[in-house]
């Protein structure tokens, strides 16, 4: 049976900067079925659900639902929810939980303060002050890994990542949940690991324990790795390209610190989607500065190009062209003065 995961297979369609962008990514605990569109076509309130959705993606999050793996019959609704929100930014990762008891008590969650969570700086809140409503706490427990089995939205989802799940539940030694969307049904398996925010993808649970063991060491590894979600696309591409190159695999050591597009001259410094409309997606080229906690640099030139036959993003989609990242060059550049030891 062909499916967007075996025709991206067959292809061998690269993983690299394929992650969804996501700085911060708020889960909620909905059991039972799940719809295509699971924040409105769930048990959640569609209401709910809409606001959340809009009030983190204006400032550079997500939202998801997620369930323990296991069959999901269509039961009476849940008595409480565990509810997770994490950073994914270098030097800033964190995740807070909460225990939230009844349907109206998830009403709470519309008191988060998106834009402080975002940019706690700029608008002079700290994490507390952020996180209004809920009881959150600090999350100091296994890594969570969230594995995308939403059968409604891609049947690739369910039919390879629903597996794993189980698996990497039974095996024990993780916070295993399955999640409603992450992006790239094609690359199922696919699977969101925080603190740190690394999407992975084709992976079996023989690697991806791996994969968890290295994030309790505060490590990275590249087996299957999409990108870290905190940044673009172009920024995930080229900071995998610096830790490919380097052996790098502290998860905090490295930032992307810059994202310019290099043709044409006048979308310099577009955001990815912004440029790409401009220039579309053959022949886009970027500019990405990379920057180490211990003050090196390195300037990652990228080609994003066309490569191959179209191939579906999810099951029964049209074809797309699908679109890689070259490195065209990779270049350390002069320490910075006085930059801080990591």
């Amino acid at each position: 049976m062909s499916t967007c995961a075996t025709a991206s297979e067959a292809q061998d369609e690269p993983l690299a900067g394929t992650a969804a962008s996501a700085r911060t990514w708020l889960l909620i605990e909905q059991p039972g079925p799940w719809g295509a569109k699971a924040l409105t076509q769930s048990r959640l309130d569609p209401g709910l659900g809409r606001a959340l959705e809009a009030a983190a993606g204006a400032h550079g999050g997500r939202v998801a639902l997620i369930r323990r793996p296991g069959r999901h019959a269509d039961c009476s609704p849940t008595a409480r929810h565990r509810v997770f929100l994490a950073r994914t930014v270098p030097g800033d990762s964190w995740v807070r939980t909460a225990v939230l008891s009844g349907s109206d008590s998830l009403e709470a969650l519309r008191d988060i303060d998106f834009a402080a969570v975002d940019a706690p700086e700029a608008s002079g809140k700290d994490t507390a002050a952020a996180l209004r409503g809920a009881p959150w706490e600090p999350y100091a427990g296994d890594p969570l890994a969230l594995v995308c089995t939403n059968g409604k939205r891609d049947r690739c989802c369910a039919l390879r990542g629903r597996p794993l799940a189980a698996e990497l539940a039974a095996s024990g030694g993780a916070n295993v949940w399955e999640i409603t969307h992450i992006g790239g049904h094609r690359f199922a398996p696919t699977l969101l690991v925080l603190p740190h925010g690394y999407a992975y993808g084709r992976l079996g649970a023989a690697v991806v324990k791996g994969v968890l063991d290295a994030v309790r060491d505060g490590r990275v590894t590249l087996d299957g790795c999409r990108g870290r979600s905190a940044w673009d696309r172009p920024g995930q591409a080229a900071e995998l390209a610096v830790r490919e190159r380097t052996g790098e695999a502290r998860a905090d050591a490295l930032s992307v610190t810059a994202v310019e597009t290099a043709a044409p001259a006048d979308t310099t410094a577009l955001t990815h989607t912004a440029a790409l409309a401009a220039d579309g997606a053959d022949g886009a080229r970027w500019r990405v500065t990379v920057a180490h906690t211990d003050g090196r640099r390195w300037r990652v030139r990228l080609a994003e190009t066309a490569d191959g036959p179209p191939l579906p993003a999810s099951c029964g989609a049209a074809p797309v062209r699908s679109v890689r990242f070259d490195v065209e060059e990779c270049v350390q550049e002069a320490a910075v003065a006085g930059a801080a030891r990591g």
